[in-house]
């Protein structure tokens, strides 16, 4: 090997690929973080706009029902032009969303803002995966996607943990624009990876990045059985996690009388400490318990299924966790801890497998494309229950009907990861089968 090769960071090292994924991480840590600063401090924007919590859900869902759209043109055009030039294009919106959600004068705007910004955002996670699928395939790709989604929801755990602090002593519209900053910021990593990814391609003899071929709707018919069930998970379980955290902190406020995480008479970096240190006795804590959870342990368990295999079976085990936390949240006092310590691990599991599994059922040409459409009909379901949530509340004044609902969504989430097991058996195992 020439000494330029055994430089620690030229692209044929191992580190080469790690700085390349945390770059690739970076790039969306700031539209996770941005995505829930609006749940974060929603009771401050329900009494800003003088409107209720259906609004709240409203603003999710119309990051969604941008999404839907937007992420199948990402997927087509991420096969055709390449993932850097795509990637770029999508920080763009996230940025220019975030900055009109924090300088919205009413919430028209601020809905107008979600749109742009979910345009943007959900592409981005397309575009992420296809970079992780382009970068560690047939290496550590669950290990790869574990460490990503650690980094990204970092942004979502500081947002629960940080925005509510920012909102009471600067106010709500300074704490959208430091989620709008997060975004610039992840922007400019999104730059550097592009650099380093052109700069290994010719080295490694990567895929060309754009200039693929056609991608047309026959490819799309081909996708297998595995595919579609794999899709069912994601819609049924994302629609049991996302549109409940979204409302959550209300949740446990009201039904345990759980203090808003304020940490009144602190300073503002003592006040954050706080929040982590007593993450379990406070409503945004107990919120981001979910994603502390997923955050800590997703390279664990990434590297684990690397290892074992079995993710069909893991993805029925993280279902199943799915429905009794719910139910215990909806219809018992329990204190709500044990609940959400229960939905973090499934938040583990699943992701965990379900989206390193793409690249094992489908063709390795339309990779953005199944990433892509697998993101826009898992987010019909975001789109939808987010305001059913807060419909259902504002209209029983309770909590009950909500969580049988999420509850329900989990029992088709075991629905789906059973036939998915079954599938994958009839199709030679691929999703079983260890690294």
């Amino acid at each position: 090997m020439p000494p330029s090769d055994r430089r620690l960071l030229h692209p044929t090292g191992g580190p080469y690929r790690f700085v390349v994924l945390a770059f690739a991480s970076l790039m969306a840590f700031g539209s996770y973080f941005a995505y829930d600063s609006v749940g974060a401090i929603e009771t401050t924007l329900i009494q800003a706009f003088h409107t209720n919590r259906a609004a709240i859900g409203t603003m999710y869902t119309m990051y969604s029902v941008a999404a839907v759209f937007a992420v199948l043109a990402g997927g087509f055009l991420i096969d055709r032009a390449g993932v850097r030039l795509a990637s770029l294009i999508f920080s763009a919106f996230i940025v220019a969303g975030a900055a009109v959600v924090a300088w919205s004068p009413d919430l028209p705007v601020l809905y107008a803002g979600r749109v742009l910004f979910g345009i943007g955002s959900e592409s981005m996670i397309v575009a992420q995966s296809a970079i992780i699928a382009r970068w560690f395939k047939g290496k550590e790709l669950a290990l790869a996607f574990g460490i990503a989604l650690t980094i990204c929801r970092l942004g979502t755990l500081f947002s629960f943990n940080t925005e509510q602090l920012v909102a009471s002593r600067l106010g709500w519209r300074n704490a959208l624009w430091i989620a709008a900053a997060l975004c610039l910021a992840s922007l400019v990593c999104n730059w550097i990876y592009t650099l380093m990814d052109r700069h290994a391609e010719p080295i490694l003899h990567l895929p060309e990045a754009g200039g693929g071929d056609k991608i047309t709707w026959s490819d799309v018919r081909k996708f297998r059985h595995s595919y579609w069930y794999a899709v069912g998970i994601c819609v049924a379980f994302y629609s049991a996690i996302f549109p409940f955290t979204a409302l959550a902190t209300d949740f446990f406020h009201d039904k345990w009388g759980m203090p808003m995480a304020s940490a009144e008479g602190r300073g503002f970096l003592s006040g954050v400490f706080y929040n982590f240190t007593h993450m379990f006795s406070t409503a945004q804590g107990t919120t981001s318990i979910i994603i502390a959870a997923s955050m800590v342990l997703a390279p664990f368990a990434g590297n684990l299924v690397d290892r074992i295999g079995r993710r069909a079976t893991l993805m029925v085990l993280g279902s199943i966790l799915i429905v009794p936390a719910h139910l215990l949240l909806g219809l018992t006092y329990i204190w709500p801890v044990f609940s959400m310590i229960v939905l973090g691990a499934a938040f583990v599991l699943v992701p965990a497998c379900i989206w390193p599994s793409v690249p094992l059922i489908v063709d390795e040409r339309v990779v953005g494309t199944a990433f892509g459409l697998m993101t826009a009909i898992q987010n019909l379901g975001l789109a939808a229950f987010p305001v059913a949530n807060g419909a259902l509340r504002d209209a029983t004044h309770g909590y009950t009907a909500s969580q049988i609902m999420f509850a329900a969504l989990g029992f088709c989430g075991l629905v789906f990861s059973v036939l998915l097991l079954r599938a994958d058996r009839q199709e030679g195992g691929p999703l079983e089968r260890a690294k």
